[in-house]
């Protein structure tokens, strides 16, 4: 049986870390999403999601309404992030952040490095039309089509009700397509697919 957010929280403040870690299971993707969605870096969304779980960690006293973990971790990752990357300004001004990290598969040696470059272009292109997107619908973007968290997750994460998560979803969705629309031009059907419920 899966305790409630709050009963965790109320367990984490009597001293029992494993009801912590069971939060941080919980919520890590959403987290790292959120945190990559700020720093837009590998190693920098782990860095940030560590210090975000950390900074959770200390500051639970604070936590006024232990059923609401799920949106204060949100604020809280926000929070740590933009300090991170104010600390962080002057070095990421010179760096050049790593390409997207496909794995490489058997079918895609046998395909040409010219696959793999339109696969990069794909995904470049994607990243762009998400960020093109209205702020308020780019971290429910990441965390259901790169994350692939359910409505109900990112509900829990986001403090919108699972109705406003799927409407977000829907008007995000009809101005990605339309962003993306030369994208599958040509090639048959869509590659637009469906993740979990």
């Amino acid at each position: 049986m899966q305790l409630e957010d709050a009963q965790l929280v109320f367990r984490c403040l009597e001293g029992d870390t494993e009801a912590f870690s069971e939060l941080v299971e919980r919520y890590q993707g959403a987290v790292y999403a959120t945190a990559y969605y700020y720093a837009g870096r590998y190693g920098a969304a782990e860095d940030v999601a560590q210090e975000a779980f950390l900074n959770a960690f200390r500051m639970l006293p604070r936590l006024k309404e232990p059923e609401s973990f799920g949106p204060w971790l949100k604020a809280l990752t926000c929070r740590t992030a933009l300090n991170w990357l104010r600390r962080n300004e002057k070095r990421l001004r010179y760096e050049t952040p790593l390409p997207f990290r496909g794995t490489v598969s058997i079918e895609d040696i046998r395909e040409g490095p010219g696959k793999a470059l339109s696969r990069r272009e794909r995904f470049e292109r994607v990243q762009g039309a998400i960020e093109a997107l209205p702020e308020r619908y780019r971290l429910p973007v990441v965390l259901r089509y790169l994350q692939e968290l359910s409505y109900a997750e990112i509900s829990s994460f986001t403090g919108d009700s699972v109705d406003e998560v799927r409407g977000i979803l829907q008007r995000a969705g009809r101005q990605l397509r339309d962003l993306l629309a030369d994208l599958d031009e040509g090639k048959g059907e869509a590659r637009w697919h469906r993740v979990r419920k």
